[in-house]
Order: C-alpha cells, then structure tokens, then sequence
C-alpha cells in the first residue's frame, strides 16, 4: 500500500493531468481533407449521450440530416461576416455590464444593440412536439438566448418552414399569459405591452433579426416525456430569419430559457454535443448526469444572465504551453453555442497562430479568409497532419481539441479580438464531439471527448 505522501503525489498528479482528450495526446493529429468538404449524405450517428436523463437528436440546420433542410450551406466568407456580427453583439453586452465602451470597431457601429444574438449564425436544430396534440416543430438551439418562439397561426409575417405552422386553437392545452400576471412582467425588456389583454413578447436580434406575438403557454414534447405549461413566444411577426426552422429554443441562464423552465422537473444540468461535421448527428440532453467530464467553474454574471462564463488560462500548441501572461485572460470567456469561430485576446491569438504556423511548416501557406489569417493550401493532400491544440481552464481542466475543431475550410478555425481587453468566447467549431455539460446546480462546465 502506497504511503500517505505518496499516495497524495499520485492524486496531485492526476489532478494536474485531467484531459478531455478527442484522439490521443501525441503532439499532432491527422485530419482527412474529406471531412472539412459539406456531406451530401446523411451518416449514422454515434452519439453516447452519458446519462439518463432527457435527450432528443440535435442536427447541423444546413447538413443532410437535417428535419428542416434549408437553402444551401452559406459560403464561408458569408457565414464569417454573420459570425463576427454576433461575437461583436456578446462582447457589448458585457462591456456595457462593465460600464466601458467596448469592443466596437467601426464596422460594428451600425448593429444594433439589442437584446438577442445573431439569428443567421445559428447551426444546430432539434425537434420537438408543442401542443395538444402535439404538432411537429424544429427549433434552433441557442444558449445565447432565454426566449423561445415558434412561429402561429394567423402569421401576418412569416417566412416558409419545413414543418405545419403551429395553430394554438386547435390545442386543448394552449393558454395565452394575461399581461397582469407575473410571467408577463418577468420578460422586462422582452415585453411588448397588451394586445386584448393578452401579453405581448417581442425579441430584436443583433443581426436584425425580430420575433414579437403573443407571450404563452402549452404542453412540450421531447421524446417520450412532456413538458407542462412550457412558456414561449406565439410569433406573429418575424422578420430577418430565412430558413426552414419553426422558430428557437433558448438554453441560456435566464428565467425563461428551457433549461431554467426545466430544472424542477430534470434538474439544473443539461448538455448537448455537436456532430464532427454537418453529416453526421449529435445530441441535446436535459438532466444530464455530471460524472465523468473535465470540469472546470461556471462564472455567471447578474448583469448579463443568459451566457455561461469559463475562465481560459492558457493554451498549448503540439504538447507546449504558450508563453502567454495570465492577465491577457483577464477579460474571461463565455461557451457560446450560436457562435461559431472562437475569439481570444490578441496577443493570445498572436502566439497561437505563430506556434500553429510553425508546426505547419510542411503546407503552403494561403491567402486570408475574412477574419481568417492562419491559412494553407492543401491541394493534392488526402490527408494532413496538424498539431494539437489544448485549451487549459481554471481548476486544472485540459480540453485536447478534434482536429475537426481546429481547422475549418483550410484555415485555422480562430479569431483574434482587436485587443486584450474584450471577451473571449468559445465557439461551437471548438465544441465539436465533446459532450459540453452545463451544470447550473454545480456551478461547472464540463467537457467529454468523442460522445459523437
């Protein structure tokens, strides 16, 4: 039997050296050049949800196996522009909580700031039931944002959904909020005042984008379990969102997100993993179990309740910790599923970028990609060897990359922000095949390598 110094060695040691690994820890990974071209077939999905608790198939909106198939994959340079509209959107918010002026550059100056993200930016769908009986409705996920919607019957402004547009009279359980009660006056800002003495919800997002109509209630379908009295947006009028989808699904920290609607019934974790690729599928569950993740504190603002903040400490490049000072992460960062490229600090954008260029020296390099400086020219390669990339967060957790989450069409798939001084935000590109665990209760997030 080891000692009792010893056998608190080998438990520092492991402590320091918990990774969430997603294909081995040698210092490099190889990456197939088909996997970063758009599928056209839909593949079957691996996905090891880590628990019992609710789960229900989450899909890329774009991609084959998508419920509500949409126009085509936007082109990269289009999809970048949206991106870096909302990135700009999150980091205002908190900067305004902060009382500074911002991470706004000029380009930025004409969004508004309003009070959702970016709708277009948005990737990820599942489907539930909604009503009595139960109609059909695929939802974009988002935990950037608290109020959920689906577009009703009459529709005075709608765009063309894949699914039947949901008619609340012909649900037996639907019932409008009066604008006296009290879930009307928690919507603050969302309110819209009355309309026959009916509450009104309206959300305008970063991009444009705008949802009002009447603030309800009615029974949710996820998979075999229901949800009674589900709170959400009867949208009458929306504007800005041209897709397929039935409306959002909010997973924010916010009152009226499902997962705080929820927490009584499945309890105050949830989780969801996103697909390597858009050909393949993931998953979102509610209660999740919260054992077995690399877990590092959830940091929550009062002021900006809807995101979930981490605290990055450092990166490391093929095995090697960069020499960045910790200060540079003294911003903080935020997990953001409708954010598709992560942003880091400059100067640790900087040292990233040269250690991945140096590690790449075998690839040509290219031309810049909208907010993309860090790219190669892999013509004639089948496959490429790229070095690892781990993310190192407060409480000793290793998040060791996919390599599907280190390159995008060619480019290393981060952004620098314009200083040190604005928000980091994790981007959902990084997310890719971990099971990303939100635990309110806990107060961590958790990460667990190739759950799909």
């Amino acid at each position: 039997m080891a000692s009792a110094p010893k056998l608190l060695l080998l438990l520092l040691c492991s402590y320091h050296t918990l990774v969430a690994q997603a294909g081995g820890d040698s210092s490099y990974k190889l990456l197939s050049i088909s996997s970063l071209k758009s599928d056209s077939v839909c593949s079957e999905p691996k996905a090891t949800p880590s628990s019992t608790g609710v789960t229900v198939p989450l899909h890329h909106r774009h991609g084959p196996c998508s419920p509500a198939p949409s126009k085509k994959m936007p082109a990269l340079e289009e999809m970048l522009r949206r991106d870096q509209l909302r990135a700009a959107y999150i980091q205002r918010k908190y900067s305004a909580a902060k009382g500074g002026a911002g991470d706004v550059q000029q380009s930025d100056a004409t969004v508004p700031t309003t009070l959702g993200t970016s709708l277009n930016t948005l990737e990820y769908v599942i489907t539930v039931g909604i009503g009595s009986p139960a109609v059909t409705q695929t939802m974009l996920i988002d935990t950037g944002s608290d109020v959920s919607w689906v577009q009703c019957k009459p529709c005075s402004q709608c765009h063309s959904q894949a699914d039947p547009l949901f008619n609340p009279s012909s649900s037996s359980t639907y019932s409008p909020f009066s604008c006296s009660s009290a879930t009307c006056a928690q919507l603050g800002q969302e309110g819209n005042g009355c309309s026959s003495s009916q509450c009104q919800y309206i959300v305008t997002y970063g991009d444009g984008s705008s949802t009002t109509g009447t603030y309800s209630s009615d029974t949710l379908a996820l998979g075999s379990n229901t949800v009674r009295n589900f709170q959400f947006g009867c949208s009458q009028v929306e504007s800005g969102l041209n897709d397929q989808t039935a409306g959002l699904m909010g997973l924010g920290g916010g009152a009226q997100s499902l997962a705080s609607q929820t927490a009584g019934t499945f309890g105050r974790a949830f989780s969801y993993c996103l697909p390597p690729n858009p050909g393949s599928s993931g998953f979102l569950t509610l209660g999740a179990g919260t054992s077995g993740f690399v877990k590092t504190p959830m940091l929550r603002s009062s002021q900006v309740p809807t995101f979930y903040g981490v605290r990055l400490q450092a990166i490391r490049v093929g095995g090697r910790q960069l020499s960045i000072p910790a200060s540079v992460f003294s911003a903080g960062t935020v997990m953001d599923s409708g954010t598709v490229i992560t942003r880091l600090p400059r100067t640790a954008y900087s040292a990233l970028s040269s250690a991945f260029k140096a590690g790449m020296k075998q690839y040509p390099s290219a031309p810049p990609s909208g907010i993309f400086d860090t790219c190669f020219d892999f013509s004639g390669q089948s496959s490429i060897s790229i070095p690892t990339i781990q993310l190192v967060f407060s409480g000793g957790a290793v998040v060791d990359l996919a390599a599907e989450g280190i390159i995008l069409s060619s480019c290393l798939a981060f952004a620098g922000n314009s200083d040190d001084s604005s928000l980091g935000i994790i981007g959902n590109v990084q997310q890719r095949t971990f099971e990303v665990l939100y635990d309110v209760g806990g107060g961590a997030v958790g990460f667990k390598a190739g759950a799909c």
